[in-house]
């Protein structure tokens, strides 16, 4: 898959921005990197999308930048020049995607019925824009659909918001959602940045779902592990599991057998999607390391971070 696509993935939310006055352009990029989100699509359905574009272009160039509502080649050609690195259309126009096929252009044409996907599939699209999402049956609708396709990726825009993205970004076919709610028009009129800030990082918040799983705590052997573990098992009323590596007391602690990663022991941070933690934990500077990687059925399970807190190691945990 192209590498802006999968970066896209990464991110997992689109912001679809429709900007009047193009001087905002600039303060609202930087509203969406500050809120957890370094990506955007701004439409075409204002004289100002273009200026805007640039505009971003030039003040956040690591931003992954698209151009939205992208109706003829001669738009995909006024995008790319100003600094666009992908182009969505609503429908699949097939002179747009030809064009943007033949210059390497990434773009996500929007479809709504099984013709429209396979033509994409006859292009070799790997990811297209459901759209309207909620209007055109939802994700009911769109698992129906989609269930003949194997290959292919959906991104649902259209009444995708707080209530219902985690929703969909759970179906695997979903590669990223797009939604507005963060950046509603008026919003942007009014020069309400730190409310779109904070939308933006509840958004981020929502979809990665993380929360303290258990604690680990370090035992020096197999013996101390068990006492510890009974210990507490007793103290608290809670049963207690041996399991390979360590005694599990209650699935809140974790007492291991051996001394592990972090002087006292380590913390379990559980997320909704354990590749998109990663990716937005290595934009704000924390990495992972990669030889603690595990998987299960081909897919990472739990991976340490490459740091300590109070003497704790922390991973995190798919849930």
């Amino acid at each position: 898959m192209n590498a802006i696509l999968e970066n896209i993935g990464l991110v997992g939310i689109v912001p679809v921005i429709a900007i009047e006055h193009a001087e905002d352009a600039e303060p609202l990029a930087q509203a969406l990197v500050e809120g957890g989100l370094p990506c955007a699509e701004v439409t075409f359905r204002t004289k100002a999308g273009r200026e805007a574009i640039s505009r971003i272009a030039k003040s956040h160039p690591t931003l992954l930048l698209g151009a939205g509502t992208v109706l003829t080649v001669e738009q995909v050609q006024a995008a790319v020049d100003a600094g666009a690195k992908f182009i969505v259309s609503p429908g699949l126009n097939r002179k747009v995607v030809e064009y943007c096929l033949a210059n390497d252009i990434p773009m996500t044409p929007g479809v709504l019925t099984p013709s429209e996907i396979e033509v994409a599939l006859e292009y070799g699209l790997e990811v297209v824009k459901f759209f309207p999402a909620e209007a055109g049956g939802g994700l009911a609708y769109l698992k129906a659909i989609s269930a003949p396709y194997k290959s292919l990726r959906f991104i649902p825009t259209g009444g995708v918001d707080e209530s219902n993205l985690l929703a969909y970004l759970k179906f695997p076919k979903v590669h990223a959602c797009g939604g507005s709610w963060m950046v509603k028009p008026e919003m942007i009129t009014n020069h309400q940045f730190d409310e779109i800030k904070k939308i933006t990082s509840a958004a981020v918040a929502g979809m990665l779902g993380f929360s303290l799983k258990h604690v680990g705590i370090n035992g020096s052997s197999p013996e101390e592990s068990l006492a510890l573990g009974v210990k507490l098992g007793d103290m608290l009323h809670m049963k207690v599991e041996e399991r390979p590596g360590a005694m599990f007391v209650g699935g809140q602690f974790e007492i291991t057998k051996r001394k592990y990663l972090g002087e006292h022991g380590h913390l379990a941070i559980g997320t909704n999607f354990i590749n998109r933690a990663i990716a937005h934990l290595a934009r704000c500077g924390v990495n992972i390391l990669p030889e603690t990687r595990a998987e299960k059925d081909g897919k990472l399970v739990t991976v340490y971070l490459d740091l300590e807190i109070g003497g704790f190691a922390v991973h995190l945990l798919q849930v």
